[in-house]
C-alpha cells in the first residue's frame, strides 16, 4: 500500500501526459494533484479516471478565489467528482463559502496562505501589509481554520509554527516547496527537504518536478518516500 503522506503534482500539460505519469509511477503513488494549468487539457476527466478506476486519491490545487456565491456554486460543482482535497484561497469568507459548497461531501477544503514562490518583496509589490511572512502566514492560517478550512497549505518552513497552533489541532497541514536534497528550487523560494517538512508537522508534502522530470520518476518517488517513512 502507497504511503499517502506523498503528493505527486501531475505538473504536465495534459490528461494523457499525467495518466502516462501515473502509470510509470503504479503502485508507489496513490495520491495525485492536479492543478489549474491542466484545467483546459482534461484535469477533471484525469481526475476522476485516476479516483474512479485506478483508487487513486485526488488533491484538486483550483486556488478558487472570488464572491462567495460563486465559490460556493463552483465548489458543490466540483464536488460531484468524489474527489479528496481543493484548495481555496484563505480569505475567510471564501473558507466558509467553499465549506458550504462542499457540505455532505468528503471532499476537504484547504486553505492558500501566501504561495510559496512568494517571498517578502513580491507582498511589498502587491501591496500586502507590512511584517514578516512566517508571521502573516500564521494569522491567515489562524483565520482560515477559524472560518473551517480542513487544513492549510503553507511552506514546510511555516509548518512547525502552524502546527502549534490551537486552531490547527485535528486540521491538515499539506506543503507544496519540498524538495529532496540536490534538487534545483525551480520556482519555489521557501522550501525544505521532504523529511524535514514531515518532522515539522506536515500531513502530506507536494513534489512534482524532481519526480516527474527525472529519468525514473518511479524511482525518484521511492526515494522521497523512503526519506519519509524514516521520520
Amino acid at each position: 500500500m502507497s504511503d499517502d503522506r506523498l503528493i505527486v503534482a501531475l505538473d504536465v500539460p495534459h490528461a494523457v501526459a499525467g495518466l502516462e505519469l501515473a502509470e510509470k509511477l503504479g503502485d508507489a503513488v496513490g495520491f495525485y494533484k492536479i492543478g489549474l494549468g491542466m484545467l483546459t487539457g482534461g484535469g477533471l476527466a484525469l481526475a476522476n479516471e485516476l479516483k474512479q478506476e485506478h483508487g487513486k486519491r485526488i488533491f484538486l490545487d483550483m486556488k478558487l478565489f472570488d464572491i462567495g456565491a460563486t465559490v460556493e456554486a463552483a465548489v458543490r460543482g466540483l464536488a460531484q467528482f468524489d474527489l479528496d482535497f481543493l484548495t481555496v484561497h484563505g480569505d475567510p469568507h471564501v473558507v466558509a463559502a467553499a465549506k458550504q459548497g462542499a457540505a455532505a461531501t468528503d471532499m476537504k477544503i484547504l486553505a492558500v496562505t501566501i504561495l510559496t514562490s512568494l517571498d517578502r518583496a513580491d507582498l511589498d509589490a502587491a501591496l500586502i501589509q507590512p511584517g514578516d511572512l512566517g508571521d502573516l502566514v500564521l494569522t491567515r492560517a489562524g483565520r482560515a481554520l477559524d472560518a473551517g478550512a480542513d487544513g492549510v497549505i503553507a511552506s514546510p518552513q511555516e509548518a512547525a509554527a502552524i502546527r502549534a497552533l490551537p486552531e490547527a489541532n485535528g486540521k491538515l497541514i499539506v506543503t507544496p516547496g519540498v524538495r529532496p536534497q540536490g534538487a534545483a528550487l525551480g520556482d519555489q523560494k521557501r522550501v525544505a527537504t521532504p523529511g524535514q517538512a514531515i518532522a515539522d508537522g506536515a500531513d502530506h508534502i507536494v513534489v512534482g518536478r524532481p519526480i516527474w522530470q527525472a529519468e525514473d520518476p518511479a524511482a525518484a518517488a521511492r526515494a522521497v518516500l523512503q526519506e519519509i517513512s524514516e521520520r
